[in-house]
């Protein structure tokens, strides 16, 4: 690889981790100043400020008025399980997995629930299983974009009208940046750290009057702790979708959740949010088509992920390393540049193949990663010297 001279200007903001994410453009922890700290969140104030997430999340999102949105504790991942625990074992079960996090969830259904009717539909990281060959007439479970893949779902049209099983979506790395069609989806997950860029613990719970029915007709045949149970007495738990959480919130959290909303509005909302991410994606598309070094995990355009963009080392110097050489390259090549404050966090997911990993959701400025390019070449240039 030829030399390269060291660039001279640096990302404005070099944080491109894919989770916890970066923050909005401009933020301030003045933001806060508002927040219910030192109050009850069983407070009227406490209350009201959760209220008002889970409003201003269905405005933003445009949530369908007879689906409920709730705050559950811990994370995407909290929110996941207790769909999970909670409603799956009425009927048998498609499991789709091509990333890490969608395998967790295959091994939380087969191994820890262990569900007899359990299908395993599954692809290497880059790819998609076969989206034909789900059976809708059983619950399906899948991740709408792979956070450690880079691959995404192209669209909801693979998911039957009038399906007899429930749709379960991890979205965690695609709401607020894909259009999500929410009549085909009767569960949807995700949590405030990723695209809103907004502060970790807190998981948000979308469900279609399909999945309340489920909650409302079935119940487990294996115990549900606390922090797992939507129903009392049969019927939903109607305050956790008000703002009455399951457990104590953090209300500098949600305070900085409201924050990330409020941002998104003055933008104009969903669509801008959207247009932000894909101009990312496409100042990383032309970088790409003009250098030999890296490609996309994802070499399908239609299944590329606009959020976190995952890449492979391609330069013929790294090609003729070892296996082990390579991963030493890989992590060289994330040290040079976080030495150098000019990219944070973008090495690739410690489950997913080699390479690197950054995130391009609407809290990342595209005048950002047009800088970060040019580092991303030196760098590989630089560490191609101790390794070739």
């Amino acid at each position: 690889m030829t030399n390269l001279p060291k660039p001279t200007q640096k990302p404005a903001n070099p944080n491109f981790s894919s989770g916890p994410c970066s923050k909005r453009p401009g933020y301030s922890l003045e933001a806060l100043k508002e927040s219910a700290l030192g109050r009850s969140h069983r407070a009227k104030i406490g209350k009201d400020k959760l209220a008002e997430v889970i409003e201003r999340t269905k405005a933003v999102l445009g949530i369908p008025a007879d689906y409920r949105v709730g705050i559950v504790p811990a994370s995407d991942t909290g929110a996941v399980e207790m769909s999970l625990w909670s409603m799956l074992g009425a009927r048998g079960v498609d499991m789709l997995a091509w990333e890490s996090f969608g395998k967790g969830w295959v091994n939380d259904v087969t191994n820890q629930l262990k569900l007899e009717d359990v299908r395993v539909l599954d692809a290497p990281y880059g790819e998609l299983p076969d989206l034909s060959a789900v059976d809708f007439s059983r619950d399906v479970v899948f991740t709408w974009n792979g956070t450690t893949s880079g691959v995404r779902v192209p669209n909801g049209d693979w998911i039957a009208d009038d399906r007899e099983g429930l749709s379960i979506v991890d979205a965690t790395s695609a709401v607020f940046a894909m259009d999500i069609p929410w009549q085909k989806v009767d569960v949807l997950t995700y949590s405030w750290q990723k695209v809103m860029g907004g502060e970790g613990a807190h998981g948000m719970l979308v469900l279609s009057p399909r999945a309340v029915e489920r909650l409302e007709s079935y119940t487990p045949n294996w115990p549900l702790p606390k922090i797992f149970r939507l129903t009392k007495g049969g019927k939903l738990i109607e305050g956790i979708f008000t703002g009455a959480t399951i457990n104590t919130p953090s209300m500098l959290c949600v305070e900085d959740a409201l924050d990330g909303l409020k941002w998104a509005e003055s933008l104009g909302g969903l669509s801008a949010l959207i247009k932000r991410s894909q101009d990312n994606l496409q100042v990383m598309e032309d970088w790409v088509g003009q250098t030999a070094e890296v490609e996309f995990l994802a070499a399908d355009e239609n299944t590329r992920s606009n959020t976190s963009v995952c890449l492979k080392i391609t330069a013929d110097w790294f090609k003729a390393l070892s296996e082990g050489d390579q991963a030493k390259a890989a992590k060289k090549v994330v040290a040079v540049l976080d030495a150098e404050e000019a990219a944070y966090d973008i090495g690739a997911y410690k489950e997913a193949p080699v390479g690197l990993r950054i995130w391009c959701g609407a809290t990342i400025e595209a005048s950002d990663l047009k800088l970060l390019t040019p580092w991303i070449d030196w760098a590989l240039s630089e560490v191609s010297k101790e390794f070739s």
